[in-house]
């Protein structure tokens, strides 16, 4: 399998080390793996629709028409796409056609870093979340608008921390999430703060298996 990560963007997320962590976890999973840090190598339709997975971690950049074509594209032929935190759903703030295919954009995270919350695994059928217990992190807790269209596969509740959002109540925001794109598959995490989150072993297992499950979908 042939897997292309592409890092950059703002450096608050550690896109570099980040990377390096999923380049490790993917070679140790049998992929091929190329890592570019221009947004340029999307320019090849061509060789993005030979991948099986296209891994973003690319926080609020700025993305052309004609590299985010190629991408939508290829996606839509069967290549996955998966990722986690704002580098894959902060990426690109101007486009909404990567957030329609994405599935969610982050709108806020009340508290920033540091706050302390739990992440509720669904109750479902999906290899992803299979075996996996609820767990706390203490990281930043994303405040997301998603689509309908996906298929939540863990949560977190807010409020933690109080702010404008809290009259509203209890709200069950989605933190782990699949859904299709045409014949592609998409995978997301809202963790990932920085790479150190990925220390722990049930985040850094959901990247994993989303890896692999949105991976599959080329010959599935």
């Amino acid at each position: 399998m042939k897997a292309l990560i592409v890092q950059g963007g703002w450096d608050g997320h550690e896109p570099l080390q980040v990377s390096q962590v999923f380049e490790k976890l993917l070679l140790e999973n049998g992929f091929e793996v190329e890592v570019s840090n221009t947004l340029d190598v999307f320019l090849d339709g061509e060789k993005l629709k030979g991948l099986d997975l296209i891994v973003p971690v690319w926080t609020m950049g700025t993305i052309t028409d004609q590299q985010l074509k190629p991408v939508i594209e290829a996606v839509a032929a069967g290549v996955g796409i998966a990722g986690c935190h704002g580098g894959m759903c902060d990426s690109f703030r101007n486009s909404c056609d990567w957030q329609f295919m994405t599935g969610g954009q982050w709108v806020a995270h009340p508290g920033n870093d540091g706050v302390e919350y739990t992440v509720n695994i669904k109750n479902s059928t999906s290899p992803i979340v299979k075996g996996l217990q609820d767990f706390t992190i203490k990281s930043e807790q994303y405040y997301l608008h998603v689509d309908p269209a996906i298929e939540i596969l863990a949560t977190t509740s807010f409020p933690t921390v109080e702010g404008y959002h809290s009259p509203n109540g209890v709200v069950q925001m989605p933190v782990v999430w699949t859904k299709l794109w045409n014949k592609g598959r998409v995978f997301y995490n809202s963790l990932g703060h920085h790479a150190d989150i990925f220390n722990n072993p049930s985040a850094l297992e959901l990247m994993r298996r989303g890896f692999l499950w949105a991976a599959g979908g080329k010959n599935g």
